[in-house]
Order: structure tokens, then sequence, then C-alpha cells
């Protein structure tokens, strides 16, 4: 029974690309999960479907309700209406925090096109599609609860086709009597909000002029002039209680800009500047995790300005100081860490994720103090040796090493090192440097976050899978039989495996981490190990 088993491994050895393939499938596939049948409880927090793209910025989507004003117990007609739509999410939330659980519940109006849902321990407090059969009107009823707030705000995310949808569409508030009258207006949106102020055209770019003087910049590369087609610049000048804001830089896409109280995304207070049909939308937005932009209902910019030009998208806009009616807008006399970031946008103004990492400044600035003229980095220094030693361990040393066992065992096999063969000696050397090298990168993440990050998705799992199988590796070298023993070949085949397991592994996190994702992932890493198996 063991000769059977070892000569199937032995026969897996012979075939090393379907081995290598059924690697390459297990580390790039990623299941794509939609809800056709409305079952969306995963999204009760969110309210954003797993369709894997972001949403789109402009509703063209409302809803409307029959009164203004509820007692617990009253019934609400709530109706959800726009262009073709095939699913659909309604919830009814506080609206002083609209990031707090559902509140009340629903009863419908026509079971075919809609059915209730449980989200955390309020029964039947959202409502959402029963298929992806294409509807115009939806119509339902809210139940007020007892323990309702003074304000209850309708919200609502739209899906009009796979990777085409709207989160959070806000709806009307309604008040309980003698309540606070609502901050926004009776059926308002996002973009009836958004364009409550005037938008006016840049006639000319920016100048950093002023930089140091009288305006906070950051500029990259430093000192570049904004008129330049590589310079990306964010200028911040105080007037009065107001700050003006200028941000520009080379992207037809979107440019955006986030005040962080540290060095990595996460409940930063974010503005972004979308091209779209040759015209610019400016938003506000708030940055949860590494998830899409959760975008406001209301829009706190005044004196909204834009440019495309020349290869440059321009923005700029004014904010109060203080904006303590604005739920996750900071205050701008306070110190923060700056983002700077760009990336491509699609039709319906979606924005995609930033190709390159976003620009952060070295320290925490407050833009209302000393004016200065600053720039900022794209890596720290312990994340780029970090990936630098990652490179040269599993493309560099890790592949030599393998060429030597493969190719030169027969050429140096009449060569000695230290009383041991030429061939293997170097195969050991370059092996155990590939693991110091490893251990030593492996360290300065940990060091640089001061401690296991939550929000760097499966880079982290990915680099200590990778170290524990190259310690497993070098741990499984040190047991290994003697050429004639019966084992022997049982240890090749687990060598060769755990080894190739490894350079695959680090080998997709190398690339992910430069940038290179999806089928141009895939082609690298096969063109590449293709050559060394």
């Amino acid at each position: 029974m063991e000769r059977k088993f070892i000569s199937v491994l032995l026969a897996w050895m012979e075939l090393p690309g379907l081995a290598f393939a059924v690697w390459m499938l297990i580390c790039f596939y990623a299941p794509v999960g939609g809800y056709p049948n409305g079952k969306v409880r995963e999204a009760c927090t969110s309210m954003i479907p797993c369709h894997g793209s972001s949403p789109q910025l402009l509703p063209k989507h409302t809803i409307t309700v029959n009164g203004t004003e509820f007692k617990p117990g009253d019934s609400i007609e709530v109706h959800l209406s726009g262009p073709v739509f095939e699913g659909f999410f309604i919830q009814a939330r506080d609206a002083e925090h609209l990031e707090s659980p559902a509140l009340g519940s629903f009863m419908l109006a026509d079971r075919r096109a809609s059915q209730l849902l449980t989200c955390g321990r309020t029964k039947n407090s959202a409502v959402s599609h029963t298929s992806k059969a294409k509807k115009q009107h939806i119509k339902v009823y809210w139940i007020a609860p007892g323990d309702a707030p003074k304000r209850v705000q309708f919200l609502a995310t739209v899906v009009k086709k796979y990777r085409t949808f709207w989160v959070k569409i806000p709806g009307p508030i309604v008040s309980q009597p003698n309540a606070l009258s609502p901050a926004t207006p009776l059926h308002a949106t996002s973009e009836a909000v958004a364009t409550s102020h005037p938008v006016s055209y840049l006639s000319k770019p920016f100048n950093a002029s002023s930089c140091g003087r009288t305006k906070f910049c950051i500029r990259n590369p430093s000192n570049c002039d904004p008129e330049s087609a590589s310079c990306f610049f964010l200028s911040f000048q105080q007037e009065g209680s107001s700050v003006f804001i200028e941000m520009s830089g080379p992207s037809e896409g979107y440019l955006a800009f986030a005040l962080s109280h540290d060095q990595w995304m996460g409940d930063d207070d974010a503005y972004l500047c979308v091209g779209e049909d040759h015209h610019v939308h400016t938003v506000t937005a708030y940055l949860k995790g590494r998830s899409p932009p959760v975008l406001d209902s209301e829009n706190a910019l005044e004196d909204v300005s834009w440019r495309l030009a020349d290869g440059l998208l321009q923005c700029s806009f004014r904010r109060s100081i203080h904006l303590p009616a604005h739920k996750g807008r900071f205050n701008l006399n306070a110190s923060y860490y700056i983002f700077l970031a760009d990336g491509e946008a699609s039709e319906g103004g979606v924005i995609h994720k930033h190709q390159q990492q976003p620009l952060i400044t070295s320290g925490m600035y407050n833009v209302t103090g000393l004016p200065q003229d600053i720039g900022g980095s794209r890596s720290p220094r312990l994340i780029k040796a970090h990936g630098a030693l990652m490179f040269i361990a599993w493309i560099t040393t890790v592949s030599i090493g393998v060429i030597v066992a493969r190719f030169f065992k027969p050429v140096w096999s009449y060569s000695f090192l230290f009383g041991k063969e030429m061939w293997f000696q170097v195969h050991r050397m370059l092996m155990l440097t590939t693991v110091m090298l490893t251990g030593i990168s492996f360290v300065l993440p940990f060091i640089y976050r001061g401690g296991w990050s939550q929000q760097a998705g499966f880079h982290p799992y990915l680099g200590c899978t990778v170290m524990a199988l190259a310690i497993f590796q070098a741990l499984m070298a040190g047991f290994r039989p003697s050429r004639h023993a019966p084992r022997r070949q049982l240890f090749n085949w687990f060598h060769w495996s755990t080894g190739t397991a490894a350079r695959i592994l680090a080998g997709n996190s190398d690339l992910k981490s430069l940038g290179i994702t999806g089928p141009s992932s895939a082609q690298v890493l096969g063109d590449f190990w293709f050559c060394i198996l």
C-alpha cells in the first residue's frame, strides 16, 4: 500500500504543470456572490451588495412617504420609484445616527415583488426583492415602534444591474410631534443636495505661489507646478470661519483626499471630485475600513468649481471649519494625517479602487495653522523594506536555489564544498537565506502597525502562511532521510510540494502588493513559474 501511494506521488512530481495549475486555481479562485432572491441579510449593516464593484454616486431613484409625522404604532406608506431596476433593500433608521440598526417593522403591499427580512433583533425590519425581475415602483408600509427616536429617515439600496447600484439613497425624514424640524427637506436625494449650491467652471489652473505663505499645500513630487501634467496638488487656505480647498492631479477618473487620525484607511473624513461625462461632481464621504466610500446624504460644500483640461482634473470648494450638524465631518482646526488618492471612474460615476498607494503625509498637520509647503510618501520606509526583502527572497534567491537543485545537480555532482556536494551546499545556502529574509520581512509590518492589521485584507494571511511554510520546509530539510532510505521518495515529494506552494503564495502576494491583480497577475505568475518548473 505504501509503495502504491509513493508511486502516485511520484507521478504527480512528473506532472509539475498539473500541480501548478491546481495551485493557481486555489490561489486565484475568488467566488463572487449575488443575491437574485433578495436574501441580503449579510448587507443589513452596510446595505452594500457583495457585487465586487463600487456604488454609483448620484442616485436616480427616489423614496417618498404619505406623511411627515408619526406616533408609535402609526403606519406610513413608503414608495420607491425610478428607472427600471432589479433589486432593492429598504430600511428605516434613526436620522441622527444613520449607522444605527434598522428601526420598526414593515408590511408588504405586493408579496410577489417584495419580501420581509429580519435585520439584527428586529423582525421584519427590512424589505428586499424576491427576484431579479425588472421593476420601477415598490410600495410597502412601515410600522413605527414604541421606542422610536424623534426623527426617522428611510434609506434604500437599488441595483439596476449586477455592477450598477446605488447604496443608502437618502429618503425623507419623518418626525414625531413636537420634534425639531428635519435637517434635510422631504424627498431629498444626494443628487438634489449636491446641486443645491451653485457650481462654476474654473477658467485657469491653480498656482502654488502662495504655498507656505497663506496656503497650506501638499505637492507630489515636491515643489511641483499644479499646471504640470504630473503634479498632484492639494491646498488649504483659511478665510474667516471657513477653509477654501483646491485639489488637482493627472486623472480623468477621480481625485480624493481624506483626513485621518492615523496612517491607515478607516474612520476617515473624505472628499471626492469625480469626473463623469466631461463634468466633475464633488461629494463628501466617510471611509469605513477598506470598503467603498459611504457617500453623505447632505453636502456641506460651497463655492464648488471644477476644470477638466490637458489631462488634469481640478476642483475647488469651501467648507466651514466646524460642522456639528454633519456627522462624519471633522473639525478643520485639529491635526490629522492627510491622504491624497486618485483612480478610475466608469460610466455613471462609479469609482474604482486606486491603482497606486495613496500619498500620505509623514506627520499630523493642522491645515488652519501655520501655512506650510510639504510633500508625502506613497509607501513608508518599513513597508518598502518589507516589500524589497520579500521580492529578493521569493523572486531571486529561492528561484536561483530551485534552478541549482534542478539543473546543476549532474554538473556539480563531483564537486564538493565543506564535505558536501557543491550543488547541495549552494542550494541550502540560498534557501536558508530565503528563510532569513522572509523572517526579517515578516516582522517589519508588525513593527509599523504596532500589531495585527484588521484592515489589510488577505495579504497578512498569505504572509503568515508563507512564513509557516518556509519554517516547515527548513525543519523538514533537517530530517531528510539518506539517499537510499525507503522514505526518501516520500520526503522528496513533500519537500517539492511545500516549496512550490510557498513560492506560488509568495509570488501571488508580491504581485498583488505591486498592484498587479486579476488575469494579468495570473499571466505573470504563469509565465514565471513555467520557466522555473
